[in-house]
């Protein structure tokens, strides 16, 4: 993989990822202050943006060289795909859960951030 293709993907993923958080902060914090209603827009929020990921990161990802840019490309996916299928079930659960794996614990990085942190060790 070419430096500067990998470069701009991960500075837009990491926008994205940084806009992930925030939404899943703002979320925590209307639960307590509006209620459900005001936490699920949140979580669709972030379904979202997430479900719009592949698509909006295409430009990037085209740009990698061989396999790696293909199975970033993928991963991706495998994100839009997961937060499309939380939306169109409209499972809120589902919606707050994306990007954790089931044994995921506070403080460790979401599997986007992981993602990022794999494309850094790579230039």
């Amino acid at each position: 993989m070419q430096k500067q293709a990998v470069e701009d993907l991960i500075a837009f993923l990491e926008e994205r990822a940084a806009r992930v958080r925030e939404l899943e902060r703002q979320g925590e914090a209307v639960l307590a202050a509006e209620g459900q209603r005001a936490f699920q827009a949140k979580a669709e929020a972030k379904a979202e943006l997430l479900a719009a990921l592949s698509a909006d990161a295409w430009k990037y990802t085209e740009r990698l060289d061989g396999d790696k840019g293909t199975e970033v490309a993928r991963r991706l996916e495998q994100f839009s795909t997961s937060a499309s299928t939380a939306l169109r079930i409209g499972s809120v659960f589902f919606m707050t859960a994306l990007l954790y794996p089931e044994d995921h614990k506070p403080g460790e990085l979401n599997d986007l951030e992981a993602l990022i942190a794999g494309l850094k060790r790579k230039i």
